[in-house]
């Protein structure tokens, strides 16, 4: 399959797997599944036809591991990054003492005085590595990375889960958690 097409696949599957699955008419069951046959149906059905194989092939060939192929129940789901209501049913887990975060420039003075919050998303996405965080970062601009002092968040009571995929989410990062390429805090 072409570059291009794959892009415009895993695009229209981002859409309607995490933002706007009644769009195209599918309905999500709690987890965040879909029936694979139904995801063709509906996408063709509504003008974007692709086959079984190019879906497969998306899914194994994205390098973010967007999506999740349950084979043997046919059917696949977003990792993480839903803006509709969906239970992963991932387990809250010990993370590592640091996270990463990348933003740019223009949203550090709202993140100093409110943390990082999910905004349209359920949670927010940490990376485990800095250069996965700046190239999250770079998607917006100029990126800024922030650490995340995780394990003492943990210790603090707050919650960490890791996707499928290894985005580790928390619901928020209070200020008082990061640090910020300058070496200050807050």
């Amino acid at each position: 399959m072409d570059a291009n097409r794959d892009v415009r696949i895993s695009k229209y599957l981002a859409r309607h797997l995490r933002h706007d699955p009644g769009r195209i008419g599918i309905v999500l069951d709690e987890h965040g599944w879909v029936p694979v046959e139904e995801l063709l149906r509906a996408a063709e059905a509504h003008g974007f036809r692709f086959s079984r194989e190019e879906l497969t092939e998306v899914v194994a060939s994205n390098d973010k591991r967007r999506y999740a192929l349950d084979q043997e129940r046919d059917r696949i789901r977003a990792s993480q990054g839903h803006s509709v209501e969906v239970d992963l049913g991932l387990p809250a887990v010990t993370p590592p003492p640091w996270l990463y975060h990348g933003t740019v420039g223009r949203h550090l003075a709202a993140i100093r005085a409110e943390g990082l919050r999910p905004m349209n998303r359920h949670a927010v996405h940490l990376s485990s590595d800095r250069e996965t965080a700046l190239r999250v970062g770079a998607r917006r601009g100029r990126p800024v990375v922030l650490s995340v002092e995780a394990g003492a968040m943990h210790a603090g009571g707050h919650a960490f889960r890791v996707s499928a995929n290894g985005v580790w989410l928390a619901g928020e990062v209070p200020p008082s958690y990061l640090r910020f390429p300058d070496g200050r805090g807050r």
